[in-house]
């Protein structure tokens, strides 16, 4: 696609109009349509409307993927999300069908050192190569979403990585729309989107029009909850990316002590993400992305998720 077919972002901090909402698939055929702005959302429990999974990273347990993934399911998990480009499709397949625990989605591990922002085209090349093979890999085993870091703000201007990165990364849509899996963009310390050193009121608008801007229905957000605490309320920018979002991560996040914390410390507000989330009528997987370990750590991370979503 023409860079000429997309905004830049000059074009949006110069521009009062907004296009198109992005509508994923996976929250369209889950959700029906959200609350209106002089409805009041009772905060209650997101039972039936939150699935549990988490990164594969963090299984630290011994022996074969099917001892793992029994494990993560004893424990109270519904999916896991693996590693791509390489994942072992066919292993996958066996531990899924042996345990019953479902791959909801991948992460592509190379999004952060090979870039779609990169200012050299052999490496956006290749940034896309492993987007589309991880496309194909989480359709392999089941998955409908596959994360990914856009790039990254040291690869130039802002509007240089917001162009090279939307042209690089729309020449996967079509595939993703093929085999239904929805690239599921991840708000990360990127320096990208938002300022990284601002304060902590900075609005959500900056990744509504990236989003719209790929204006397609295989596009959306993961939202990360710890990860955007420390620039402005959740509960806000969940109801400004609406149906973009088609997928949770979830930690915790101190603003006083400007660090990570396990799901539930810190000062997230969750009870307000409730209320937001219920307010957008999601339904859909969120995935832990804390510190892992062995059976007694996780089934830790898998209550902490049933508390903060009120989900036991």
């Amino acid at each position: 696609m023409p860079k000429s077919a997309f905004w830049t972002r000059r074009n949006f901090l110069g521009s009062t109009i907004f296009g198109s909402l992005s509508a994923p698939l996976s929250n369209i055929m889950l959700c029906g349509q959200a609350a209106r702005a002089d409805e009041t959302v009772e905060d209650v429990p997101l039972r039936g409307r939150i699935y549990k999974s988490l990164k594969n990273g963090m299984v630290k347990i011994s022996g074969s993927l099917e001892d793992k993934f029994n494990a993560v399911k004893q424990v109270g998990f519904s999916g896991i999300e693996m590693e791509t480009p390489g994942m072992d499709v066919e292993a996958t397949r066996k531990a899924i069908s042996a345990t019953g625990l479902l791959v909801d989605g991948t992460v592509i591990s190379t999004h952060w050192s090979i870039r779609h922002s990169a200012k050299d085209p052999g490496k956006r090349k290749t940034a896309l190569e492993h987007l589309q093979r991880s496309i194909r890999e989480t359709h392999a085993v089941g998955g409908h979403t596959t994360l990914l870091v856009v790039g990254h703000g040291k690869d130039g201007s802002a509007e240089e990585v917001w162009d090279r990165s939307l042209e690089n990364i729309a020449q996967a849509i079509p595939l993703a729309a093929e085999l239904g899996v929805v690239i599921a963009i991840e708000n990360v310390w990127n320096h990208f989107l938002y300022d990284h050193q601002g304060a902590a009121d900075q609005s959500a608008e900056p990744f509504v029009r990236y989003v719209d801007q790929l204006d397609s229905p295989w596009v959306g957000m993961q939202f990360d909850i710890g990860n955007h605490w420390k620039y402005g309320s959740t509960g806000d920018w969940i109801r400004r990316l609406g149906r973009r979002i088609v997928k949770l991560d979830a930690k915790g996040f101190s603003r006083q002590q400007d660090t990570f914390t396990n799901i539930g410390e810190g000062d997230v507000d969750w009870s307000d993400i409730r209320r937001a989330l219920k307010e957008i009528n999601f339904y859909g997987w969120c995935a832990a992305e804390v510190d892992g370990g062995n059976r007694v750590r996780l089934r830790e991370v898998s209550e902490n998720l049933d508390r903060v979503f009120l989900l036991a």
